[in-house]
């Protein structure tokens, strides 16, 4: 990806080649923190349009500032948003061949990552030639390492976003039309928990368990006990999940090992549920070791928080996508966003985009997932109108009641 590659993305129309730009990022894609090459991509189209670079000091990811032009209300001082993509990729070997698949071996835009990305450099290029439709700043922000979890703290502490007084994201759904956008204040994306349960016993002979206390037997009661914390805790009427996803013990046939451990997620819309599960959690675990005369570790690792939009905002832009898409109710996802960590900075608004939609498609992260170009233009519309009707509400805010 460099300088040249870069240039020839705008169409005799004079609107951005926003297939074109897909393709090209599909086929080269980068994992978390490593998205250089796909960083610099980006720079030089913003450049190339004019668009103003902001100094952020993040080593991949960047972010650009469009400023409007209508007239606005300088005494309150006009508002900011920024519009978040997201641009890393996975590491997964790709299985179809759309005649743009990945030219990088083993990794993948597998949850489309590219759709994101040429949206948002579609709503950029638009926004920045038609100033006079916003009063205010957009902040164009291109995140890395969503796929980790650790971006959005990266880009947080980078001050890129400090300005801004609400931040807009989506999501390509591939369970959605393209066409089709579901947004709203309720909750789209769950909370996410890591957890690593370490149990140390003391190892024996295969021949001679009676003399040790594998730590075997009390894994798999642990794994099966836990699936009671959503079953018989959590509230019928509130998704949550918990899942054991791997587990590892010994590696000798004939040695009863003396330390094993499992690793998984616990995903929740609530915090009282997440409450409830972490100390539902710990409680089996912990009495069941002790039940194996084993002792046990839980280390938690917060990923995510449940991510919920503002309601005055989100109900502002979700009142305003029929004009140029379908509103469909929003369908929560357990899958976890670091999106979510914006919260503590400026309220919210998150939209899934339909990107499929057909029968028998294949879901995030899988090899053969495909996103389908035709989305690409409702997601640009979508940066480009939610960006306008929440700085307009933000201004009316303003209006009304300046902040200090």
């Amino acid at each position: 990806m460099d300088g040249e590659a870069s240039g020839g993305f705008i169409k005799d129309d004079g609107t951005a080649d926003l297939t074109s730009i897909r393709h090209y990022l599909h086929e080269n894609p980068e994992l978390s923190f490593h998205e250089y090459r796909t960083t610099q991509f980006l720079r030089s189209l913003l450049a190339q349009w004019g668009i103003r670079l902001a100094d952020t000091g993040l080593g991949t990811g960047l972010a650009g500032v469009i400023c409007g032009t209508q007239e606005g209300n300088a005494d309150a001082g006009d508002p900011c948003v920024a519009l978040r993509a997201d641009i890393d990729a996975l590491p997964v070997t790709e299985e179809v061949s759309p005649g743009y698949a990945s030219h990088n071996k083993g990794v993948m835009h597998a949850c489309g990552h590219d759709i994101h990305m040429a949206a948002l450099l579609g709503a950029a290029y638009y926004l920045s030639h038609h100033t006079d439709t916003f009063a205010g700043r957009i902040i164009i922000l291109f995140q890395p390492a969503e796929e980790l979890g650790e971006g959005a703290d990266a880009v947080i502490a980078s001050g890129a976003v400090d300005d801004a007084d609400a931040i807009i994201g989506i999501h390509n759904n591939p369970d959605m039309k393209p066409g089709e956008i579901a947004v709203g204040s309720e909750p789209i994306m769950a909370g996410c928990l890591r957890f690593r349960v370490s149990l140390h016993a003391q190892g024996s002979h295969g021949a001679r368990p009676d003399t040790g206390t594998g730590p075997i037997e009390a894994m798999a009661t642990m794994v099966q006990s836990l699936q009671t914390v959503v079953s018989r805790n959590i509230d019928p009427f509130h998704p949550a999940v918990v899942s054991v996803t791997s587990v590892h013990a010994g590696n000798v046939w004939n040695v009863v090992p003396p330390e094993a451990y499992f690793i998984g997620t616990v995903r929740t819309f609530y915090s009282a549920d997440e409450e409830l599960a972490i100390k539902r959690f710990n409680s089996i675990v912990q009495n069941t070791a002790a039940a194996y005369s084993i002792s046990a570790d839980v280390e938690w690792e917060h990923l995510s928080e449940p991510l919920v939009g503002d309601k005055g905002l989100s109900d502002a832009v979700a009142r305003d996508v029929p004009r140029y898409a379908k509103l469909v109710p929003v369908v929560p996802s357990m899958v976890g966003e670091d999106f979510a960590r914006y919260g503590t900075k400026a309220p919210m608004v998150f939209a899934f985009i339909g990107s499929n939609g057909e029968k028998g498609h294949y879901p995030w992260h899988s090899p053969r997932f495909t996103a389908l170009d035709s989305c690409l233009d409702t997601a640009a519309q979508f940066y480009v109108n939610s960006a306008q009707c929440v700085l307009k509400e933000l201004g009316a805010h303003n209006r009304l009641s300046p902040m200090a």
